[in-house]
């Protein structure tokens, strides 16, 4: 799966949130999204799942403008920073939701369902928890279990939106170590937004440093460790490089 993103602009009122952004992501690759708090890293990652639609430029998805899409016809996979876990839903019922709701002729039967689901569980190291609540497990495993269900629908782009940020350092440490064994291991297309910048440098392919909306600096980990291309990005990436 390639996605480039051609000349997107998107604004909020007389906010201007992205301007005239271009990109492309390569099949198999884990790109990062980072920069300060407002330059749109968020919203880029709405705009390649459907759930914002650009008002100028175009989503291509293998050559193909998905721009004007729903979000269901992407095959996109996405996990939020606050996991948005169904509380009313066992751990089995949440990872399987995203097949329960597909059209009936696309559905699984239930036997395969089941054993979809148990393939997930065990993939994300949550064996034997699929009747528990949410409420009923750690931060850790409430974080495995969004995975597991954004994984369920093999979607061909995952998004992760800070997925570690509520977590303890420990966790994060074991969970950011699982997730780029998992992308591997699956050769799963990622982008991740994060502020942590050792994230960045450890989970990457490549990075994408923004700023108000604009691309300041790309490339693989190790460009940005050599030398920052602006002042900016010396200032921004500071002590973390």
């Amino acid at each position: 799966m390639v996605l480039s993103l051609h000349h997107i602009s998107k604004s909020y009122g007389q906010q201007a949130v992205l301007n005239d952004f271009s990109l492309s992501l390569r099949a198999g690759e884990l790109l990062t999204l980072l920069g300060p708090s407002g330059c749109g890293k968020t919203t880029l990652l709405r705009l390649m799942a459907g759930l914002e639609v650009p008002d100028q430029g175009h989503v291509y998805v293998d050559g193909e403008d998905t721009s004007g899409w729903l979000p269901q016809q992407r095959r996109v996979g996405f996990v939020f920073q606050n996991y948005a876990l169904f509380r009313h839903m066992t751990v089995a019922e949440n990872v399987s939701f995203g097949l329960r709701v597909k059209p009936r002729a696309q559905r699984l039967r239930p036997g395969a369902m089941q054993a979809r689901v148990q393939e997930l569980l065990s993939l994300v190291q949550l064996e034997g928890l699929d009747a528990r609540l949410p409420h009923q497990l750690s931060g850790g495993q409430r974080q495995r279990v969004a995975l597991a269900r954004a994984l369920a629908t093999e979607p061909r782009l995952l998004l992760l939106d800070e997925p570690f940020g509520a977590l303890d350092a420990k966790v994060r440490r074991e969970l950011r170590t699982s997730l780029r064994a998992l992308q591997r291991q699956l050769a799963l297309t990622c982008v991740l937004v994060t502020h942590d910048q050792k994230e960045a440098w450890l989970l990457s392919d490549h990075v994408v440093l923004m700023q108000q909306g604009r691309i300041e600096q790309q490339g693989a980990p190790e460009v940005f460790l050599r030398s920052p291309a602006s002042p900016f990005a010396a200032s921004f990436l500071g002590d973390g490089i």
